[in-house]
């Protein structure tokens, strides 16, 4: 697995350059760094709608939680809060794509 880094936007500025941030998506899937304000961005730049899941591994009285998926439409962008309820045991999230054929990622997060 890749392990993705975070890019900020700034309240003051924004991030003017979303596809320059972002990187082609592992077909081992990727990593990333949880926490408030951070969000993972799918840009599918393919014919066919993808799909991005985010691994959730807590439970709640035993019970597993379910995973988080994101369906991107073809040549759409989509975007999912990575808040700490993602992180594993080494404090990032894991996720993993049905096909990563011209997707690219990237973790935002708003910036002060």
């Amino acid at each position: 697995m890749a392990a993705l880094t975070v890019t900020s936007a700034p309240v003051d500025g924004g991030l003017a350059d979303l596809s320059g941030a972002a990187v082609a998506a592992a077909s081992g899937g990727d990593t990333a760094p949880c926490g408030p304000d951070r969000f993972l961005v799918v840009i599918n730049g393919d014919a066919s709608p993808h799909t991005a899941t985010v691994a959730t591994p807590g439970t709640v009285s035993g019970l597993d939680i379910e995973n988080a998926a994101l369906v991107v439409a073809a040549g759409d962008t989509g975007i999912l809060p990575l808040p700490r309820l993602f992180a594993g045991t080494n404090g990032r999230a894991s996720i993993t794509y049905d096909a990563v054929t011209s997707v690219t990622v990237a973790v935002v997060e708003l910036g002060s």
